[in-house]
């Protein structure tokens, strides 16, 4: 198949594009500058410039393509409006066609849950993602006439030397953990190659559609993923814990979404037979950290 891939060179992007070059697709993936073009030329895409929100730099390509994946995300106060643009470009462009449209949300969306919830469970989104709700839901009623529609939930994405995880090990490795709140709080997590994985599955099952959650299912709170990084270094780190209302003073809605109590299943990517290889990153700290530090060196 031809893919539109937006976010191909970032962190979430660049997995699921390493799955569809394993799959032997053909992946357009957008990029904003040369740089970015280089990086998805080595993982065997094919990149052309553009600009997420200006709709003419990419629509035209898009036509072309069996399907769509968005997975890129300004993080700027103009992010929310640009990712609007860019679900009304990708989904006008597929539409006529028997297409796909994956659009990448979170679980942050689904608020505080300390208890399990899968799929079907209503979103109540923390301030730091209300605005994905609406956006899902645009996804999912846009889907029909040809095009399937797609909303995927990942877990705290880990692996390699970026995302939230990555933080605590750069953080470990200079001295310093700070934990927001007291730590016993769940986070879904999801390492990155397996979530590359689920992508693919989704890209190429004619039948999926609908809401799928991405998380190892490992269960793991904050203080087990610090404690097991901290054992890993060579000096230990110090770990401070920070009140959430300190916290938020510094950080805002983001420090919220960080203590976040959060136990996720995923029946439904389940049901596709995928099986994350990883389950824990407790567990696996000391191959999580060599990852970190190839990349921090790569880099």
């Amino acid at each position: 198949m031809r893919i539109f891939l937006t976010g191909g060179a970032g962190y979430l992007g660049s997995a699921v594009l390493d799955a569809l070059v394993r799959g032997g697709h053909h992946v357009d993936a957008l990029v904003r500058n040369s740089e970015r073009a280089a990086q998805v030329r080595a993982h065997g895409g094919h990149p052309f410039m553009g600009n997420l929100a200006e709709a003419g730099t990419y629509a035209h390509v898009a036509v072309g393509a069996d399907g769509a994946i968005h997975a890129a995300l300004e993080y700027s106060p103009r992010g929310p409006r640009v990712d609007a643009t860019a679900i009304e470009t990708l989904l006008g462009s597929l539409s006529g066609r028997q297409r796909f449209f994956i659009y990448t949300s979170g679980v942050w969306v689904l608020g505080p849950c300390p208890t399990p919830v899968d799929e079907s469970a209503p979103v109540n989104p923390v301030a730091q993602s209300a605005w994905r709700a609406p956006h899902e839901q645009r996804v999912l009623e846009a889907a029909g006439s040809g095009l399937r529609t797609i909303v995927v939930r990942p877990g705290l994405v880990y692996g390699g030397s970026r995302g939230i995880v990555g933080d605590l090990l750069r953080d470990a490795a200079n001295g310093l953990v700070r934990v927001i709140g007291h730590g016993e709080n769940h986070w879904p997590l999801v390492y990155e190659r397996d979530l590359g994985e689920l992508y693919l599955r989704l890209a190429t099952n004619p039948h999926a559609s609908g809401v799928y959650h991405a998380n190892d299912e490992g269960d793991e709170r904050v203080n087990d993923l610090v404690n097991a990084i901290a054992a890993h270094m060579t000096i230990r780190p110090s770990i401070r814990r920070v009140p959430l209302t300190e916290a938020k003073s510094k950080m805002g809605a983001y420090a919220e979404a960080l203590a976040l109590d959060q136990i996720v299943r995923s029946p439904r990517a389940r049901a596709l037979g995928w099986s994350p290889s990883l389950h824990s990153v407790a567990g696996n700290a000391a191959r999580l950290f060599e990852e970190w530090r190839r990349g921090r060196e790569a880099a």
